[in-house]
C-alpha cells in the first residue's frame, strides 16, 4: 500500500495570479484537483479527498488560506494538485449607492464576516440573520450558488510568514495604530 499524499507546500499559481477566469485546475496543467469550500480552504491541517477519490493530508503552515487556483505540492512524491473553490450558497447584495454598500460592508466586517467585494456588490456565506441585518439597512439580499473568494484581510496572516503588510511601504511583526 502506498503512503498517503502529504501536501505541505503552496506553490505559485500559474502566472502568479488566482484562477479567476473559471478554469478548473486540471486545465492549467496540474494532474489533480482538490475542490474545497471556503471554510475548508481556511483550515491548514486536515484529511482531504482529492477529486479523483484519493485521500491525502493537508499540512500547511497555520493561518494559510487557500485560494482558487493555488497549487499544493507533496515534496516527497513531487505531486501537485490545484485548488478549486467549490460552489456554495452565498448571500449577494447589490447596490447602486456606494454609501449603502459601504454601510453593509462595515456592519458585516464589524461582525468579522468574510466578505467578497465586487463593483456594486458584496457576497458572504448565506446566513438568514445577516440577511435580515442587511435588509434592515434598506438593501435587497438575494441568494446564489457560486465559488466564494472573500477579501484576504488587512494583515494576510500566514501568506508570507513575515508579520503584516501596510500600503504605506513598511513591514513589521507588531501592531500599532494608523
Amino acid at each position: 500500500m502506498s503512503k498517503m499524499l502529504r501536501f505541505t507546500e503552496v506553490v505559485a499559481r500559474p502566472g502568479g495570479k488566482p484562477a479567476t477566469d473559471g478554469r478548473r485546475g486540471d486545465e492549467v496543467g496540474a494532474p489533480g484537483v482538490l475542490t474545497l469550500g471556503f471554510e475548508d480552504r481556511r483550515r491548514s491541517r486536515m484529511r482531504i479527498r482529492i477529486d479523483d477519490g484519493r485521500e491525502a493530508a493537508l499540512l500547511l503552515p497555520r493561518g494559510t488560506v487557500l485560494r482558487d487556483g493555488d497549487r499544493l505540492r507533496d515534496p516527497e512524491r513531487d505531486e501537485t494538485v490545484t485548488v478549486h473553490a467549490a460552489d456554495q450558497t452565498l448571500s449577494l447584495v447589490r447596490a447602486a449607492d456606494p454609501v449603502a454598500l459601504a454601510r453593509a460592508a462595515y456592519h458585516l466586517g464589524n461582525r468579522h464576516v468574510p466578505v467578497q467585494v465586487g463593483a456594486g456588490w458584496l457576497a458572504y456565506e448565506h446566513d438568514h440573520v445577516l440577511d435580515d441585518m442587511v435588509a434592515e439597512l434598506g438593501l435587497v439580499v438575494e441568494t446564489r450558488v457560486a465559488p466564494f473568494e472573500p477579501e484576504a484581510g488587512g494583515y494576510r496572516h500566514g501568506e508570507n510568514g513575515e508579520g503584516h503588510r501596510h500600503e504605506h511601504g513598511h513591514e513589521h511583526g507588531h501592531g500599532h495604530d494608523h
